[in-house]
């Protein structure tokens, strides 16, 4: 090969052997902060990467906090001056004026005269600060919404070529998308945290409304009829204080259960049709005018389903149960349970009273807004018919 054939093949193959490094740079940097989890963490290991592969002594990223003030988040090989006073980290200076007031929309050299933190390491004779004559800073960005800024420092007086600034400002690019994306995260996190209490909050609603606040209205009302029939009725008076008794154990069993899971006391070794058959048996002899029939199909193979599921069945029939013979006085209330492969259908239907759904204020009935909202947490569906003088038929159907 002649010298000429030589020159021209290296003067190929140095940009493409660049051009690899470079790609080899980028993607070392995004694997890192692809599964970005510690902010810091990740932004240390690019630090060290980045003064590693450009041949620096010392770097350090600045980020905004919430009220647009920045502070240091992570740094590379400080002079002692700098990495043991952080303090001395803090406060405004040539790079971050720069920054700040929006001029620095690119990655800039930045002449050491004006880097008074450096000028300040090198004033109080710190060994490893002498000789630091150069940096340059990176602006950090995600789309137009400022993050930060990425500054590096070197010992010579050489400045970053052209193409080590683009460089670095994709890597300033790569950096602000992760933190803007481990933020969003962060959110989503404490806004998924704040529903999943909410909603908690309102499931104790339901279970204190399904469980102890119907349980004491029964003995109440089971009260108050022993107390009009004790003189002219006593032995009616007994059978009432007698079904006040067993509805105060039935409610006392719950309330010790709730404290533990919070989950019906009926459902512990029993399956959902059988938790059902005793809920209908146990309504049906509190009662003195409701007579309950249960079905169920299929009988013998009924599947076994989720808890959460079993739990959010039960507690809806438990609350139509209740609106039948408390709200609706019906004399007849038929429960359906079946099953396929992949959902679960249970409907209630009485021959009560009914109402109008569409006359329901939003703030109306608490039990109905609780089935609906019991169903919509099982993912189902739930179809509420009704109308005055005519029952009323409610339909669950949820996916297992």
């Amino acid at each position: 090969m002649d010298k000429e054939t030589s020159n021209h093949t290296n003067a190929i193959t140095s940009p493409l052997l660049h051009r690899n490094r470079d790609l080899a740079i980028l993607y070392e940097i995004a694997s890192y902060l692809n599964h970005i989890v510690d902010v810091q963490k990740a932004l240390q290991e690019v630090l060290v990467r980045v003064t590693e592969l450009f041949g620096l002594r010392t770097s350090w990223v600045w980020l905004l906090n919430e009220e647009g003030k920045p502070y240091l988040a992570a740094s590379q090989a400080l002079p002692p001056y700098l990495g043991k006073h952080p303090k001395r980290m803090e406060g405004s200076c040539q790079c971050l004026d720069t920054f700040l007031s929006g001029d620095l929309t690119g990655a800039a050299n930045i002449n050491v005269l004006r880097c008074s933190r450096l000028k300040n390491a090198e004033r109080e004779s710190d060994p490893t600060a002498l000789g630091l004559r150069f940096h340059a800073s990176v602006p950090i960005y995600a789309g137009d919404t400022r993050i930060g800024i990425l500054n590096v420092a070197s010992e010579d007086w050489r400045e970053l070529h052209t193409e080590e600034l683009q460089l670095l400002h994709i890597i300033g690019d790569q950096v602000g998308l992760a933190i803007q994306r481990a933020r969003l995260s962060a959110e989503h996190t404490r806004a998924a945290t704040r529903l999943a209490t909410t909603e908690e909050r309102n499931r104790l609603a339901r279970e204190i409304h399904d469980t102890l606040a119907q349980g004491l209205t029964a003995i109440s009302l089971q009260l108050e009829t022993a107390d009009v029939l004790v003189e002219s009725r006593p032995d009616k008076a007994r059978e009432a204080i007698q079904r006040a008794l067993r509805m105060a154990r039935r409610n006392l069993e719950e309330a010790r259960n709730s404290v533990m899971d919070l989950r019906a006391a009926p459902l512990q070794e029993k399956t959902l049709p059988e938790a059902l058959k005793m809920l209908a048996q146990e309504t049906s002899d509190d009662g003195e005018k409701t007579a309950i029939h249960f079905t169920i199909i299929p009988d013998p193979d009924f599947p076994a389903l989720p808890a959460r599921v079993e739990a959010g069945l039960y507690r809806i029939a438990q609350e139509a149960l209740t609106n039948a013979q408390q709200h609706a006085h019906a004399t007849r209330v038929d429960i359906h349970l079946e099953a396929s492969e992949h959902q679960v259908y249970l409907t209630i239907e009485d021959n009560g009273q009914g109402f109008d759904p569409t006359a329901i204020p939003e703030d109306g009935h608490f039990g109905l807004k609780g089935m609906s909202e019991r169903t919509r947490l099982l993912s189902g569906t739930i179809c509420i018919q009704s109308e005055p003088q005519n029952g009323t038929r409610v339909e669950i159907i949820v996916p297992y």
